[in-house]
């Protein structure tokens, strides 16, 4: 999974010309799902972006408060274009980006991890598949990219298994 978080003053999606969810001071969460990506690689993702430390604390020390110490709001976007390759001529490939139904059900997953792990009522979310206006007044700016990876076992290794009968 990949994420771009812009720390932000304030930010909004619109679908059809209507508002769907807006937040003030926190994060905008864009957020992709790759092939091969898990309810773990989800949940590795919100816990990071609840717990970043974006904001100075009160006495000025640099990058010491998470959106859930500034009391801040979340808003989660789905952009499969985060993982899109454009290594080959000008059009870009989408190949890295898991398939509709199956990313569909891992970020409302992922969504609802970041809900569980702060306050619901301050995690807003886009629509997932629309054609979506996200507007945003990024503060600082500070924008960040996070990704989690699936655990791979490396080629030739296996993991070790024991037997009640091994020393």
């Amino acid at each position: 999974m990949k994420a771009i978080l812009q720390r932000v003053l304030s930010a909004a999606v619109t679908v059809d010309e209507e508002v769907v969810s807006k937040i003030g001071k926190g994060v905008l969460v864009l957020a992709a799902m790759a092939p091969g990506d898990t309810e773990r690689e989800a949940e590795s993702l919100a816990s990071k972006i609840l717990k970043l430390k974006l904001w100075d604390d009160d006495s000025g020390g640099r990058w010491k408060r998470s959106v859930k110490d500034i009391d801040g709001e979340v808003l989660c976007v789905s952009q499969f274009t985060l993982l899109a390759s454009t290594k080959k001529g000008s059009k870009p490939d989408f190949h890295g980006a898991m398939g509709g139904d199956d990313a569909k059900r891992l970020y409302e997953y992922f969504y609802k991890k970041v809900q569980e792990g702060y306050a619901a009522e301050k995690v807003k979310n886009g629509v997932f598949q629309a054609m979506m206006q996200v507007a945003l007044v990024n503060d600082g700016p500070v924008t960040l990219e996070v990704s989690t990876s699936p655990k791979q076992v490396p080629q030739g290794k296996e993991e070790k298994k024991t037997t009640s009968g091994d020393s």
